[in-house]
């Protein structure tokens, strides 16, 4: 997700208690040479996060449970794209609050939701983060 967000120059915001480390060491173990370039913005948690979130832009929340399917949004600029944790999606209690700023990434596979539950978090980012480069008509190179 890092990447993506250097390579399109969003600003990636993460929200603890994370289920990684940031510290140096672990970093360059990961062999994530571009992180310091990166420059990730660190919530103490979602209550300080989602206090700003007005100043940030219109807030859109991935979950696969979505109101609304990503193609039939139209991502203003800026908005802030709001992803939960890899294993477990965004909290039921941040969904509810933001039910109807939720939306959902079509999979229609091969109908069998059983198999396919939902794309792994750096997938879902860059999709995402892709499609609203798209609706901006960001230069490409």
């Amino acid at each position: 997700m890092g990447r993506t967000c250097l390579a399109l120059g969003a600003q990636l915001h993460l929200v603890e208690p994370l289920g990684f480390s940031l510290d140096d060491r672990q970093v360059k173990r990961a062999g994530l040479d571009y992180w310091p370039h990166v420059k990730p913005v660190v919530w103490r948690d979602f209550a300080q996060f989602e206090a700003v979130l007005p100043s940030l832009g219109e807030a859109f929340f991935f979950t696969t449970e979505g109101k609304r399917g990503l193609w039939e949004v139209s991502f203003p600029r800026p908005s802030v794209l709001v992803f939960g944790r890899e294993s477990v999606g965004l909290s039921p209690e941040i969904r509810n609050r933001h039910r109807d700023r939720t939306v959902s990434i079509p999979m229609p596979g091969d109908g069998n939701p059983s198999v396919v539950r939902s794309l792994n978090l750096s997938t879902a980012s860059a999709i995402v983060m892709y499609e609203a480069a798209r609706q901006w008509q960001l230069p490409q190179g």
